[in-house]
């Protein structure tokens, strides 16, 4: 089963175990923590409830880098923007 989050403007985001798709069904991140990181190992975004934000405070971590995969893309609706602190992270759209 997957979940979604959205990012901080409401574009819906599948989650599956610890990767995280894009709406077209690109794999663009891993969950480390509450931190996601792209495929280059580069910070994402940070997981603040059911949204995923950019915070330049976190962005100076790096993980390992990863070969991403595919799923089906979502036809989920968006939700409305959140106040959350943060700005909207770059999924890969």
């Amino acid at each position: 089963m997957s979940d979604y989050l959205y990012t901080k403007y409401g574009v819906p985001i599948k989650v599956n175990g610890d990767k995280v798709f894009n709406p077209s069904g690109l794999q663009f991140g891993r969950i480390h923590g509450s931190k996601v990181h792209g495929a280059d190992g580069r910070y994402v975004g940070t997981i603040v409830g059911d949204r995923l934000v950019f915070r330049s405070t976190d962005s100076s971590t790096i993980t390992t880098p990863f070969m991403p995969s595919h799923a089906m893309g979502s036809a989920r609706a968006h939700r409305a923007a959140s106040a959350v602190w943060g700005d909207e992270p770059d999924i890969g759209e």
